[in-house]
């Protein structure tokens, strides 16, 4: 299955979105601008090492996928400080020759009487409401855009060159998997991944604490304003993916664990968050497929997006989480990876 297959249950599940940028935009000199790139040599290069501990996962009162809160065990690890950029998905692409979901055709054997332009590479990418549509109905304002990839965010006019260190976008659970397992390290299950997010505070609502963003101190890109409507970007970044590293690091030094752009992780979701030993870590296969799909089970998301707005999707707080087909990518989906 690809972006346009999975449309309906994806954007029903998430109801986030992405607005387009400028591919030459100036790095604010508030942002992290020193990455190290991958190096195969030096497997932990550019990560922080998390202590293990116990979890409590989930959250209570804010969305019904969230609870129950449970304990989980979680182990130390190493996870990356920031995103993988596209700088580093660069380097992993030259070294490989690897190409993502998005830059492949549909096979029409799988897809009989389909049109030969629905099976032309594509991938998910915000146009704006459309006049006179609903915000309820995320599909008036994405798109299925032949052409967006990573390298081309919005489509073949635009570009990642002048952007090495935003986050590397449009990436299926597939191409982040490939990269990771390229430098020997792995997905972060969802209980290391949000252990890892609350940096610390046990049962806080936001990865700094309780309190929603100070006005004039920005914690994460997020969107302010009625969404999808008007973005203020009251937190420097107008309805736009910021470079990494933008905004204050959590407890355990990490950077945009909230916002910015949703993160894969390895664990199968299903709508309840109780927790059971399964195939990946999470859910077991049986209990992890997308209700209008049942060709393949689906994988958390963490950490919400730019797109996300407290009126609307609320969801760059560390205990939440939506479904994500596997190999569906979007302008607002990338990832980090975690060394056991």
């Amino acid at each position: 299955m690809r972006p346009y297959v999975h449309l309906g249950a994806m954007l029903g599940l998430m109801a986030i979105a992405l607005a387009g940028c400028s591919p030459r935009v100036a790095i604010p000199a508030r942002c992290l601008v020193a990455q190290p790139l991958p190096d195969r040599a030096h497997p932990a290069l550019g990560m922080v090492r998390i202590p293990g501990g116990v979890l409590a996962m989930g959250a209570g009162g804010v969305r019904e996928e969230e609870t129950p809160t449970t304990a989980q065990s979680v182990a130390s690890f190493l996870i990356d400080r920031t995103d993988v950029t596209n700088a580093a998905y660069t380097r992993f692409v030259a070294a490989t020759g690897y190409r993502t979901l998005a830059e492949q055709p549909l096979d029409p054997k799988l897809y009989p009487g389909a049109a030969a332009s629905a099976l032309r590479p594509s991938s998910l990418v915000f146009v704006g409401l459309k006049k006179g549509a609903e915000r309820s109905d995320p599909s008036a304002w994405w798109a299925i855009v032949p052409g967006a990839d990573w390298r081309h965010p919005t489509g073949p006019g635009s570009s990642i060159i002048g952007r090495d260190r935003w986050p590397v976008v449009h990436i299926s659970y597939p191409d982040a998997l490939a990269y990771a397992r390229w430098l020997g390290r792995d997905l972060p299950t969802e209980a290391e991944w949000e252990f890892a997010a609350r940096g610390g505070l046990s049962g806080k609502r936001y990865v700094w604490g309780d309190q929603p963003q100070p006005a004039g101190d920005p914690r994460a890109n997020t969107w302010q304003g009625v969404f999808p409507v008007v973005d203020t970007g009251e937190d420097g970044f107008k309805a736009e993916i910021a470079p990494v590293g933008c905004f204050p690091a959590n407890g355990y030094g990490l950077f945009d664990m909230a916002g910015n752009v949703w993160q894969w992780t390895r664990d199968l979701y299903r709508p309840a968050n109780a927790r059971a030993a399964g195939d990946d870590g999470g859910m077991p296969k049986n209990a992890a497929y997308d209700a209008s799909d049942a060709t393949a089970p689906v994988h958390v998301l963490k950490g919400g997006s730019f797109l996300c707005s407290d009126d609307f999707c609320f969801r760059y707080r560390p205990a939440a989480r939506v479904a994500g087909p596997p190999d569906s990518g979007a302008e607002h989906i990338g990832f980090r990876t975690v060394l056991r």
